[in-house]
């Protein structure tokens, strides 16, 4: 994001990822069911991105790609003991598989790859969530 939010409009937006995060982790569900399981993959990668977004937003840390979000979680929440290292190879696996099976060639997944990522996104929303919960706001 590259103009200044005023602090309800960025609240809302925090609101809004974190409804998204949500949203998409449930869409991951149904597309698992429907036997969709690229797609279903590119939704749990899409719900953990926007719950970092999400924890990017509420620290006044800004991304302008993927790749930043990334770095970004890396830099500020990793590297410094706030979000498990655990957590963050997660969010990179994701990152990885989503990629993969929406730009590779014959790149399927399947119900094993969606069984054993799912239980994993929803730890990376539950400790992304817990950190949002307990962040002092930078901005206020």
């Amino acid at each position: 994001m590259k103009e200044s939010l005023d602090i309800e409009s960025r609240d809302s937006l925090i609101a809004y990822r974190i409804e998204r995060a949500y949203g998409s982790l449930q869409e991951a569900k149904l597309m698992a069911e429907g036997g969709f399981y690229n797609a279903s993959i590119n939704r749990l990668y899409y719900a953990c991105y926007y719950m970092a977004v999400a924890l990017l937003l509420k620290n006044n840390i800004s991304a302008q790609t993927h790749s930043g979000v990334k770095t970004m979680l890396g830099m500020h929440f990793t590297s410094k003991g706030k979000l498990s290292i655990s957590a963050s190879k997660i969010f990179a696996t994701l990152f990885e598989k989503r990629h993969s099976s929406d730009y590779d060639d014959f790149v399927y997944c399947d119900r094993e790859m969606f069984d054993e990522l799912y239980p994993k996104a929803e730890a990376f929303i539950g400790e992304v969530k817990n950190l949002l919960e307990n962040t002092d706001d930078k901005s206020r």
